[in-house]
């Protein structure tokens, strides 16, 4: 996060049997552990959909079919103490290899070289959860689309 900037970012939420495919993340700063779908940084001249694409690709390894837009959320938020503002596109998608939605956990790698296990948890759970999904507002904007 660059301070002081917006970031326009694709997030996609893959689904399975009431469960949705999450990162998990930690704020060391609330001492708070989160979730939020794969994605990132739309590069310029890039479409949302297209991010979703290659961030999949890059990140976990694997390709992605039937991608389609479900909304846009707006999120200002603060993340280990730095304040972020991000503008965030949520699209929903499949993956080619249906191998996928059998595993409990994918490893992935960040730009930054970083690893990190996204796994399935039941949609649901997030309902009273006290572990948020982010971006504020997912939730809701899934319910919606069901």
């Amino acid at each position: 996060m660059k301070p002081g900037k917006v970031r326009p970012i694709a997030l996609c939420v893959f689904r399975h049997r009431g469960r949705i495919l999450v990162a998990e993340g930690y704020d060391v700063v609330k001492d708070e552990v989160f979730y939020r779908p794969i994605g990132g940084k739309i590069e310029f001249g890039e479409r949302g959909a297209e991010t979703i694409v290659r961030e999949v690709k890059e990140e976990l390894d694997l390709d992605v079919t039937n991608v389609r837009y479900l909304g846009t959320l707006e999120s200002i938020f603060e993340y280990d103490g730095q304040k972020g503002h991000e503008i965030c596109l949520i699209y929903d998608g499949k993956f080619v290899d249906e191998a996928v939605y059998t595993q409990d956990g994918l490893e992935a790698v960040e730009d930054d070289e970083s690893l990190y296990v996204a796994i399935w948890k039941d949609f649901e759970d997030f309902l009273y959860s006290t572990a948020p999904l982010y971006p504020e507002g997912l939730y809701e904007l899934l319910e919606k689309v069901r």
